[in-house]
């Protein structure tokens, strides 16, 4: 983890730091922040909805950022325009808000990870079923979800490699849609699991 140069002690910082910290930045915390907290079902679905309602108190707003549905969006400017977007017309609204400091400020991070293969491959779809029963969740976000950052956000790698290996386009649409936050990542790697069993069970009729 790494903290970058920006941080906000209130609304209008937040604003100004939305505006321009590094495309990182929104993907750690729309996107990477569910790995961290991927077995928490209550609460809000990002760091930036979660930090407005328990620091700043503002419930409207958190909701409002909280129903960013990321999987709308193809790459991380345009998902940063929205946001932005957002907290512009909450201050528009109630300009109060913007300079009533928060209990605990907001840093801006972004991450590095550090990859390493595992033991698990895969040739064909049933051997592809068998690994994803068997990887870490690690494992998942970093296909499922890091790679979205890699791609643009168009897609994930399980995608890509089922419709440019096995030409499963149907298939790899039908993860793509697979949802990636108001889930566990454990329920993330067993909807995914059956959507895939279900095309070698007709694939085999």
């Amino acid at each position: 983890m790494r903290i970058g140069r920006e941080k906000a002690t209130d609304l209008r910082e937040f604003l100004n730091a939305l505006r321009s910290c590094p495309e990182e930045s929104i993907f750690q915390h729309m996107f990477q922040t569910l790995e961290e907290h991927h077995f928490i079902q209550e609460g809000f679905s990002n760091d930036f909805a979660q930090w407005v309602f328990e620091e700043c108190n503002e419930t409207a707003l958190a909701e409002r950022l909280s129903g960013v549905d990321i999987r709308e969006y193809t790459s991380v400017e345009a998902l940063r325009e929205v946001l932005v977007a957002i907290v512009e017309q909450h201050i528009k609204l109630d300009s109060t808000s913007a300079e009533r400091s928060a209990h605990e400020p907001f840093y801006f991070c972004s991450s590095e990870k550090v990859i390493i293969p595992t033991p698990f491959s895969a040739y064909n779809l049933v051997g592809f079923a068998e690994a994803l029963q068997n990887v870490s969740i690690h494992s998942i976000h970093h296909h499922f979800i890091d790679a979205r950052l890699r791609l643009k956000l168009v897609s994930n790698d399980f995608s890509v490699w089922l419709q440019e290996e096995l030409g499963l386009s149907e298939l790899a649409r039908k993860l793509d849609h697979v949802d990636i936050y108001t889930a566990t990542l454990e329920d993330v790697r067993t909807r995914i699991v059956n959507v895939v069993e279900e095309t070698c069970a007709r694939r085999w009729v």
